[in-house]
């Protein structure tokens, strides 16, 4: 197994561009936390690569659902719409570039969405719901075949599945305390094929963290106040905290606006 599982060389994150306005978030503020984000990662040892795309700020850095990427290997869905398609195409080359290999979804049954799509660093769940389904799930397998798979259905109505765990350490999951996020946990658990520490915290929108570089990103205190106590009593290495709350309207939270890559 390589123990170098999440460690990383770059991050790829879509350039800062005109501003789109959009009523789902204060896109002045949205702007501002996207620049500390950007901050962050560089400091983390992340070299950031920009896309180039004619697409305005902040369609153009929501990322993570057009790419799934791991040990040099990217796998890309189809795109749900013209904007999807050109971030895609952007995605390929630079990703190319970095040194991955491509391989793109051609089941057209598959449905897939990044967001869906979690990795341990030992074996991938995948999220079934409206957005990502068994064909989708099966294609992710496939284009990874040295890591165990498993779908895992999501309630009726449930969002994607990185809205209610992520990676949070080493073996260690970052779980919401609602009754949905604790269904996927119970589902996650008994298919799993490895065991983790779980970490659980009040507040679901403080599940969606980011594990880089031996340190863990989460939420500001004003944002998720309850769960920002939990991760100072229990985690014991590295920690961030940063302002998410006007990106995560338009997104699964820290994890959608960069794809993580490991340049061989």
């Amino acid at each position: 197994m390589d123990f170098k599982m999440h460690e990383y060389t770059h991050a790829v994150v879509g350039k800062v561009t005109p501003l789109l306005i959009t009523d789902k978030a204060d896109s002045n503020d949205a702007r501002r936390q996207y620049d500390c984000y950007l901050r962050l990662l560089s400091e983390l040892n992340l070299e950031l690569t920009e896309l180039a795309t004619n697409l305005f700020f902040p369609d153009n850095v929501i990322l993570e659902d057009l790419a799934i990427v791991c040990h040099g290997i990217v796998l890309l869905p189809k795109p749900r719409s013209d904007s999807e398609g050109q971030l895609i195409k952007a995605i390929k080359r630079t990703l190319k570039e970095l040194g991955q290999t491509v391989i793109e979804v051609d089941d057209p049954e598959a449905k897939l969405v990044g967001s869906d799509v979690l990795f341990t660093g030992r074996e991938f769940f995948v999220g079934i719901s409206e957005s990502s389904n068994e064909a989708g799930a099966s294609a992710v397998a496939e284009a990874f075949p040295e890591f165990p798979c498993t779908p895992i259905k999501l309630s009726k109505g449930a969002k994607h599945l990185k809205r209610y765990i992520t990676v949070a350490g080493e073996d260690v999951l970052c779980v919401g305390a609602s009754k949905e996020a604790q269904e996927v946990l119970k589902r996650m658990e008994r298919e799993a094929n490895f065991s983790y520490q779980t970490l659980t915290v009040p507040e679901d929108e403080a599940a969606n963290c980011l594990y880089v570089n031996g340190t863990l990103i989460h939420r500001a205190i004003e944002e998720i106040p309850e769960s920002f106590k939990v991760f100072c009593e229990k985690i014991d290495f590295a920690r961030r905290s940063i302002c998410f709350s006007e990106l995560a309207k338009v997104s699964t939270g820290l994890s959608a606006c960069c794809l993580l890559v490991r340049k061989p």
